[in-house]
């Protein structure tokens, strides 16, 4: 897609007045990181206080009707069953050969109306699968651009809300439905970076002065506005998945090792009977952390070999700023184990690396 194609958030001019690096995400021109210490200043920033991301290109789409709820858990993976009014729950939306078209955030507003947060690049497709399978009286509505979404990651994130009067300090995977300066704001106890945050899901055009607001709070802890260079830097710190990375039409939940946001036991979803056979048989590949022990910084799709033979590929890989060591994500054959020591060709340079089971930086998201 050219640059002249690419979407932009309602952000946007903050973003370039701030001197960001822009790149292309999902059909979106985004910050990658900002002048001033760039990918590390920000990812030590959120691990260590707090930081700011726009992630306004993320979906949004919403399921109304009576039995949305029902509707909605017959075709995504995860058991929304298990949740109640008031909750979030990470699923994903799978085709019927168990890949996964998409990974998302439901969010449960009623049994008839479920709030939906796809990726950017992945939307359109959802909301297509999702209406063809639509029983009448339910509607399925693309709000892509009718919100903004906005990411406060860190130990001091609650301190930023309680500074603009938002609400802070509920259960990890729950949202608050409020108001800020009269105008409606979704406040959700989730994120993508590990730490202790927030995402906050204000109306597009809102989202600018919210954004402002959320800026000079976190000034008093030495927060930063952060690109989304360091949430990847993040996020593969914490091992998770990145769809079109360690999720995707050819990588299964089962082999992804997200197994966990499959609802196994449900009647029926999207790909069930595929993946109760990948299940039960064992899949062909499986998902590791890779800690680097040599020099080298491990990129996406480097060859993972043992004694030569090459035994996986990584799917995404970077410096880990945290550690200061390379680490990388990898999709392995069953026998290679924990522990196991590997090397990943980086450019035609072996570089040496044992096998983990990730996250590489212990951080617990749930705590208080």
């Amino acid at each position: 897609m050219s640059d002249a194609a690419l979407k932009t958030s309602p952000l946007h001019d903050r973003h370039v007045a701030l001197g960001a690096k822009m790149a292309d995400f999902g059909g979106w021109e985004m910050p990658i990181e900002y002048p001033g210490g760039g990918v590390v200043r920000e990812h030590t920033a959120v691990r260590t206080s707090v930081g700011l991301f726009d992630v306004s290109h993320l979906g949004k789409a919403r399921v109304s009707g009576p039995g949305a709820r029902e509707f909605v858990n017959s075709c995504l993976a995860n058991d929304l069953g298990r949740i109640h009014e008031g909750k979030a729950q990470y699923t994903l939306c799978c085709d019927e050969d168990g890949g996964v078209v998409d990974d998302l955030i439901a969010y449960l507003r009623s049994d008839d109306d479920v709030f939906l947060i796809p990726n950017a690049a992945n939307t359109a497709e959802v909301v297509r699968l999702l209406a063809a399978a639509a029983p009448e009286g339910i509607v399925v509505e693309d709000l892509h651009e009718s919100y903004g979404v906005i990411a406060v990651q860190g130990t001091k994130s609650d301190e930023v809300l309680d500074a603009l009067g938002l609400p802070s300090g509920h259960e990890y995977m729950s949202f608050v439905e409020t108001d800020w300066n009269g105008l409606p704001v979704i406040v959700c106890r989730t994120g993508y970076t590990g730490e202790r945050g927030y995402e906050l899901v204000p109306a597009w055009d809102v989202a600018g002065e919210l954004w402002d607001a959320l800026v000079e709070a976190a000034k008093p802890y030495d927060g930063l506005p952060c690109g989304l260079g360091a949430r990847d830097t993040l996020r593969t710190e914490m091992g998770y998945a990145l769809h079109g990375n360690e999720l995707s039409r050819s990588i299964t939940p089962v082999q992804a090792r997200v197994g966990w946001a499959v609802g196994w036991k449900k009647d029926t979803f999207w790909g069930k009977d595929a993946l109760v056979a990948e299940k039960a048989a064992g899949p062909a590949r499986v998902a590791w952390g890779l800690l680097a022990t040599g020099r080298g910084i491990p990129r996406a799709h480097c060859e993972v070999k043992v004694d030569g033979e090459v035994v996986g590929e990584v799917t995404s890989g970077t410096f880990s700023p945290t550690l200061r060591n390379g680490i990388a994500l990898a999709l392995l054959k069953p026998s290679v184990a924990e522990g196991d020591e590997v090397v990943i060709d980086v450019r035609g340079r072996e570089v040496p690396a044992t096998v983990v089971k990730p996250p590489f930086v212990t951080v617990d998201v749930r705590e208080g």
